[in-house]
């Protein structure tokens, strides 16, 4: 299943599966796989984020704003559905294509360029290792003083930690937000992160040491 991710930036991309997302993006964001999932996170957004969305995605008609969160999340989905098959027909389209080429009656001359578009199509694909790569040079020398990255990783290294509401407040992001961080950026940028909760107290996030 698709799984759409949205950073702080209002940049919406989609990825085969949750764990492709967390490897390729670095900053904070936040994800949804369905519509419902969309609508449960615009909830927690503010109007004029709905608005700067919508109006970002190319070839929509700008709005100032919309009746309702719901009917929000449905136009925001509906134009981004286009984003999701484009990854596709590198594995489902590509290769029949090469295969039925290579069975005609010249396969020497068919057969080349039908690999050449299939190598053109695989193109934004490849661009996902090359951001883990940029990511292990980053990691080395660790996150760049003052970065977002930097910021939740001296509260984190605490001895006890830092709650969700202290992030929260912190970096000013909602919660899911937090979480989305947590599993992809922290993870990319190599560190571990143990999530606990205290009796009688509230989530917590550490860096293991």
């Amino acid at each position: 299943m698709t799984t759409f991710t949205i950073d702080t930036d209002n940049n919406i991309s989609a990825f085969a599966t949750q764990e492709e997302a967390a490897a390729a993006i670095t900053t904070a964001y936040e994800f949804f796989t369905t519509e419902k999932e969309l609508t449960q996170l615009a909830a927690a957004w503010p109007a004029e984020r709905l608005v700067a969305i919508w109006n970002s995605l190319p070839g929509v008609k700008p709005v100032k704003t919309f009746k309702t969160t719901k009917a929000a999340a449905g136009k925001i989905w509906d134009a981004i559905q286009g984003l999701a098959p484009a990854a596709k027909p590198v594995v489902d389209t590509a290769k029949p294509k090469a295969n039925k080429k290579a069975k005609g009656g010249a396969p020497a001359t068919k057969g080349a360029p039908a690999k050449g578009k299939a190598t053109k199509q695989a193109t934004p694909v490849k661009n996902a290792p090359k951001a883990k790569k940029s990511a292990k040079k980053e990691e080395s020398a660790g996150p760049r003083e003052g970065s977002k990255t930097a910021q939740v990783v001296a509260l984190l290294q605490r001895k006890n930690g830092a709650t969700l509401v202290e992030i929260m407040e912190k970096m000013g992001w909602q919660r899911h937000t937090v979480r989305g961080f947590m599993a992809g950026a922290m993870r990319k940028a190599g560190y571990t992160v143990e999530s606990f909760k205290p009796e009688g107290g509230e989530r917590s996030y550490r860096i293991n040491a």
